[in-house]
């Protein structure tokens, strides 16, 4: 198992480029099994739950090629197994999305329960619902989400919260479904669109995307098509908090600003110069402590769940006192444990962290929780003086591509080596 070590106190400097969205290549993966040929999917990022994600179709029988490029082949005609197994489903929660597609092309599936980071309770009964209104017979047997379904026909839903893999799900399964669709309280992340773009260009008829209701004509067969994901915002977001928690200079490249407007106005607020371009964004902290700045999370076009750990981090060393409110799961703060551990001054309330800038943070052994605050945790071991290592980074790997090495050209004294043997 490895770990990231990481010497803190550099500005960092210079140019970094954004990979392909991690939550937007996995659910097209998925989607690529409701054509009846090839799709070939580009701007694919090298990480953890890609692979997985490439292993769970290829065991169902699809025909996986990766190239250098970050172009990935799917074909699915070989299908011939319909089951998501427990091995490769108690990893990444993404793995429910193999639900709606099975049933709707195939008209079977069994889907493990779903697994993933430790951040809360996400719920799989508004998938179940949704799936149950367009006629499938659902049930949860021994574990597993059993589903089946002759044909499914259109059909009203309406969410009782925001869930994107809940609309994503029920939005692949609808496109063969007979009849029209409506989804009401739909999710509206660029994820989300993206998704909805695929499944237009392989000849699904959806509209509404990037708003709360989606409007989905089912069609007869889709085919196989090319295309290139977007950009990944997250990552985006948390190089732009590198340089601000570490008063640098940082450029951004083959992103896609218009994505990430609640951020730039929380950095903007923390006295960030920022200029933004068609692809790029430019963070100049100037050299300055960056300001605190309360944060509350929301569905988008709120601020990101995903982001919070970054900018509990940044907050722990900026000026002044900071409220961070998580409205989206329930226990998305186990960061906050490994940031004492280095200095940070936070008090957790319910749902609420009060953050309290400190002057300085000093480096030590830490454990990743979760993907985003592993996140959070290697950003606070930037600024933290001595080092600081970071366990477990086998979390970051599910959705940061080369976090290393990115940083490293940025200037950070940051590495990946094995994690010493414990010893009792």
């Amino acid at each position: 198992m490895d770990c990231i070590q990481i010497t803190g106190g550099v500005p960092l400097d210079g140019e970094v480029w954004i990979s392909g969205a991690k939550n937007a290549v996995l659910p097209i993966m998925v989607a690529s099994l409701l054509c009846d040929g090839p799709s070939y999917i580009s701007n694919v990022p090298h990480l953890q739950d890609v692979t997985t994600t490439m292993e769970l179709l290829g065991r169902m029988g699809a025909s996986l090629a990766m190239d250098d490029g970050m172009r990935i082949e799917i074909d699915p005609r070989g299908m011939h197994q319909f089951e998501a197994p427990y091995d490769l489903v108690k990893t990444m929660r993404a793995s429910i999305l193999v639900l709606g597609p099975l049933v709707a092309r195939y008209g079977r599936a069994v889907v493990s329960l779903p697994g993933g980071c430790a951040i809360g309770s996400r719920p799989v009964d508004l998938h179940l619902r949704g799936l149950q209104a367009l006629g499938a017979e659902v049930s949860v047997v021994n574990g597993n989400i059993e589903a089946s379904a002759k044909q499914l026909k259109g059909a009203n839903i309406i969410f009782d919260t925001v869930t994107v893999t809940g609309t994503e799900n029920i939005m692949m399964a609808a496109v063969l479904a007979q009849g029209t669709s409506v989804i009401e309280n739909a999710a509206q992340e660029p994820e989300v669109v993206d998704l909805a773009k695929f499944l237009n260009a392989m000849g699904a008829k959806i509209s509404g995307a990037g708003s709360n209701t989606l409007t989905i004509e089912g069609v007869e067969n889709l085919h196989g098509t090319e295309y290139s994901v977007l950009p990944d915002r997250i990552e985006t977001g948390t190089y732009l908090v590198a340089g601000a928690i570490t008063r640098g200079h940082v450029r951004v490249t083959r992103t896609r600003p218009r994505d990430l407007d609640s951020v730039i106005e929380k950095l903007r607020e923390t006295g960030a110069v920022i200029e933004v371009g068609e692809d790029w964004i430019d963070l100049d902290m100037k050299g300055r402590r960056p300001l605190a700045v309360d944060i509350t999370t929301a569905p988008y076009p709120g601020f990101a769940t995903d982001m919070q750990a970054q900018f509990t981090a940044l907050n722990t060393v900026a000026e002044g006192t900071a409220i961070i409110t998580e409205t989206v799961f329930e226990n998305r703060f186990m960061h906050v444990q490994e940031l004492q551990r280095l200095g940070a001054n936070i008090r957790v309330k319910g749902n609420t962290a009060i953050i309290r800038g400190v002057d300085e943070l000093n480096g030590a052994p830490i454990m990743a929780t979760d993907l985003r605050a592993s996140a959070g945790l290697v950003l606070a071991g930037l600024v933290a003086n001595g080092t600081t290592t970071v366990d477990r980074v086998y979390h970051i790997d599910r959705g940061y591509e080369i976090i290393e090495e990115k940083l490293g050209q940025l200037g950070a004294r940051i590495r990946r080596v094995a994690s010493p043997r414990k010893t009792r």
